[in-house]
């Protein structure tokens, strides 16, 4: 028989530290963000990496929320690329 644990959020349930799951929620935010401004924008995916400076697989891969591509610093590049600025806010937990 085994026990079933409860997570916070499935960020808590796939990382292994509390540090891990926060990055990867702050990744997962920044790529909706970025994605909803893209979406916009009525840009193809061709003309959104043009904007982003990256490649289109590279923007297919975070308009499918494929966070683990993503380093925190590569979508703030994006961000600024996209002329937006990231706002950092904390919280107690």
């Amino acid at each position: 028989m085994s026990q079933s644990e409860s997570y916070a959020s499935v960020w808590d349930a796939i990382a292994d530290t509390p540090g891990q799951a926060a990055n990867l929620r702050a990744r997962a935010e920044l790529m909706r963000q970025i994605a909803a401004f893209v979406k916009r924008q009525d840009w193809t995916q061709v003309e959104a990496a043009s904007h982003c400076g990256v490649t289109q697989p590279r923007i297919n891969d975070l308009l499918r929320g494929r966070v683990s591509r993503f380093s925190l610093d590569a979508l703030v590049n994006i961000s600024a690329a996209l002329g937006c600025r990231v706002r950092v806010d904390l919280e107690a937990a």
